[in-house]
């Protein structure tokens, strides 16, 4: 399903304290997991390490880093929801709350649920609120929840 389009404040004030759904499945791939290891200079044997990973780690497998799991947030986010018209670009502002409660294996797919909790204008802007939780595939348990802050200027 193509992402909803909102062109209008009204439009967006209409979704306030809606569930917006879900976007797509992503796949995690090691390949991934390594790329973000690099960039972040983060490498810890449980993300990068299979060998180790199967016969050490809880999981039997390596895992994403969490704060991986959280950057994909906006890219889920383009799933579900585009702004045009009256909206010149959309930021991140913030985060008030994140938890990682359960991993992300390598070869897991995740998807991002999105909420949105409030809609306000402030400072030649419009500010958002989001619930996020990104899921994933045959677990019960979030990866990532997250409380998301976003300002989209106009």
């Amino acid at each position: 399903m193509p992402p909803r389009t909102i062109e209008t404040l009204e439009e967006l004030m209409a979704l306030e304290g809606r569930d917006l759904g879900v976007s797509g499945w992503i796949e995690i791939t090691q390949q991934q997991i390594d790329q973000f290891a690099n960039l972040t200079s983060d490498h810890q044997w449980i993300h990068i390490d299979p060998e180790r990973a199967a016969k050490e780690s809880p999981y039997g497998t390596t895992v994403a880093h969490g704060f991986f799991s959280l950057s994909l947030i906006s890219s889920l986010l383009r799933h579900l929801v585009r702004l045009r018209g009256d909206f010149q670009r959309l930021i991140n502002y913030g985060l008030n709350k994140v938890r990682f409660p359960s991993p992300v294996p390598a070869g897991a797919r995740i998807r991002g649920r999105f909420t949105l909790q409030s809609v306000r204008e402030v400072e030649g802007a419009v500010q958002m609120i989001w619930l996020v939780l990104i899921e994933r595939e045959g677990s019960e348990k979030p990866c990532v929840a997250a409380e998301w802050v976003t300002r989209a200027y106009r």
